[in-house]
């Protein structure tokens, strides 16, 4: 079992940056996929993000490669997600997610584990 805390959210500017934090209890953080998903009104959750127990493996959405980072560490029980360049549709609420798995999932079906969700706004 895990239990997850999102921190770091608010309202930016277009073209901003914020950096997301995601910190987890449990003491085998390190062997858990972690992942980063948003929902904005009126639609569904969608993949952003993805890192492995190790974080050199990492996925991203098409819509924030080169733009996001995800990374870990497994001391700290934490992962973050920075968030460059921030464009108005990135407007969301920012969800962490967790699972035990062998794969590193981009579908929100394969992560048991949720926070409780971080507010990201971003103006125009």
């Amino acid at each position: 079992q895990v239990q997850l805390v999102e921190s770091g959210g608010g309202l930016v500017q277009a073209g901003g940056s914020l950096r997301l934090s995601c910190a987890a209890s449990g003491r085998t953080f390190s062997i858990y996929v972690m992942g980063w998903f948003r929902q904005a009104p009126g639609k569904e959750r969608e993949f952003v993000a993805a890192a492995g127990w190790s974080g050199g493996s990492t996925y991203y959405a098409d819509s924030v490669k080169g733009r996001f980072t995800i990374s870990r560490d497994n001391a700290k029980n934490t992962v973050w997600l920075q968030m460059n360049s921030l464009k108005p549709e990135d407007t969301a609420v920012y969800y962490c997610a967790a699972d035990r798995r062998t794969w590193i999932p981009t579908s929100q079906y394969d992560y048991n584990y949720w926070g409780q969700g971080t507010q990201v706004t971003v103006s125009s």
